[in-house]
């Protein structure tokens, strides 16, 4: 491994756009294994910075910083390389990773960039491209090696050193038939510990797992998340090897997945890039909308509260309760849906347990009602003893809160658990569900519940 010099001096020729020092300090620090490293270091620098460091990177580095650059640096830079080196950096990428990257820019772009690629890659990039998008068919890389039952393990192996160097990853050999039919996968490692003139037919099990071309992305996540593999074959409707889908590739999109989740639970659509690089006015676009949609759900709690008015003049202490029930109700319901989207994400539950989930938050929402409902009793009680803002009626008015918690919570729970079951069985996405969401609904409907309750219980003294 290459010495480690002061980054911070590097940092510096960089900015000032130092080229032979630069280079030249770079040279004295730069390995292949050291990628992760160079990462991390190119976090604090700024765009242009990074495009500069780029090009000072030595050749075998090129191809996997390339790779884990973000997508509007990538962009950048190809546009920016000489003709010859943008077609070699493509060329040179992984299969799955050039369709990743194509599949994010513009289609008139693609049709450039398709044009510098060699005859054989631009026919595996089109077939790939030719794939649904979010389908395993634009995740798979037809670098792997195939094998046929009736080599020997001496010429599987010969086989491996002369054509695996370049595979994505030869942890796992595939063995197929003259169709091509997929027979079995097998573990390099089981091929070194048999005799030389073993068959190859004689270890296949016939026990492999694969995925379909036209499966969903969220497809593999769940498959890799279940069985423990580094690859997993690509098949087509007859069985049909066309590639594989490796563990790297998977986490990538686990993480993209995640993130966009996480943004739409938030209640804004999800971000393709990076916070700092979002352009502000697509960031604003992407926030806006569901705040307007929320902002005109939170406009039926006046509507609701409008229709309680006189309730509201004959016994102005439930108003002060109304931030107390709505905020508890979509509290509750905000928990139970981040629960469930996370769990159908995981593949913890399907559709078909939805009635396991309704009974379970059944008695969740009955349960932290009670605790809340018992709390809020309490608290009223207690500051009678040393106030009379609830008037004489106070037991009454604790007993409204108190029961109103139980219900408000409950429902919570509910509309929060089964929204996103509901949008998962109509093909939706479940995070659209999103927390603010549920709590909108629950805030309008909260106060229904609330106001009811109270008409009940002070019928014929407040009301």
């Amino acid at each position: 491994m290459k010495k480690k010099i002061n980054q911070a001096t590097v940092a510096k020729l960089i900015r000032e756009r130092n080229q032979p020092e630069a280079k030249k300090a770079l040279s004295k620090w730069l390995a292949p294994e050291l990628v992760s490293e160079i990462s991390e270091f190119m976090q604090g620098l700024s765009d242009d910075d990074k495009e500069f460091l780029f090009t000072l990177l030595p050749e075998e580095m090129v191809l996997t910083t390339f790779r884990i650059l973000d997508l509007p640096l990538q962009k950048r830079i190809i546009k920016n390389l000489p003709y010859d080196q943008s077609a070699k950096l493509l060329n040179n990428l992984p299969p799955d990773d050039r369709t990743e990257f194509l599949s994010e820019i513009p289609g008139p772009a693609v049709k450039e960039l398709i044009k510098v690629l060699s005859d054989e890659e631009r026919q595996v990039t089109l077939r790939q491209l030719g794939y649904p998008e979010h389908s395993v068919g634009r995740l798979m890389t037809p670098d792997y090696v195939s094998i046929k039952p009736e080599w020997s393990v001496q010429e599987v192996l010969d086989f491996v050193r002369k054509h695996g160097k370049d595979k994505e990853t030869i942890n796992v050999l595939y063995v197929t038939n003259d169709a091509g039919e997929l027979i079995d996968d097998i573990r390099i490692r089981e091929f070194l510990f048999v005799e030389p003139n073993v068959k190859v037919s004689e270890l296949i099990d016939h026990k492999f797992i694969s995925l379909h071309a036209f499966d969903a992305e969220e497809t593999a996540i769940g498959v890799f998340r279940k069985n423990d593999r580094v690859a997993l074959p690509v098949t087509d409707d007859h069985g049909v090897l066309l590639g594989i889908v490796t563990i790297d590739d998977v986490l990538r999109l686990a993480e993209k997945e995640g993130t966009e989740d996480i943004h739409r639970i938030g209640g804004l659509d999800g971000l393709n890039e990076p916070y700092m690089n979002v352009p502000f006015l697509e960031l604003m676009r992407k926030r806006s909308g569901w705040l307007v949609v929320l902002f005109l759900g939170e406009m039926l709690t006046a509507t609701a509260m409008s229709y309680f008015e006189d309730e509201i003049a004959k016994a102005v202490v439930l108003a002060l309760f109304v931030p107390l029930i709505i905020s508890s109700g979509g509290n509750s319901g905000s928990q139970a849906s981040t629960l469930i989207i996370r769990a159908l994400a995981l593949g913890e539950v399907t559709l078909k347990d939805w009635w396991r989930i309704m009974k379970r938050e059944i008695f969740s929402g009955l349960f932290l009602g009670t605790v809340l409902g018992c709390i809020g009793f309490v608290r009223i009680a207690a500051w009678t003893i040393f106030t009379n803002i609830y008037g004489p009626h106070w037991l009454l008015v604790g007993c409204v809160v108190a029961f109103s918690l139980v219900g408000v919570v409950l429902w919570g729970t509910l509309s929060g658990s089964m929204l996103p079951m509901v949008l998962k069985r109509l093909g939706a996405d479940p995070a659209v569900s999103s927390a603010p969401f549920v709590a909108t609904l629950v805030d309008v409907t909260g106060l229904i519940i609330y106001f009811s309750i109270a008409m009940v219980f002070l019928r014929g003294t407040m009301l």
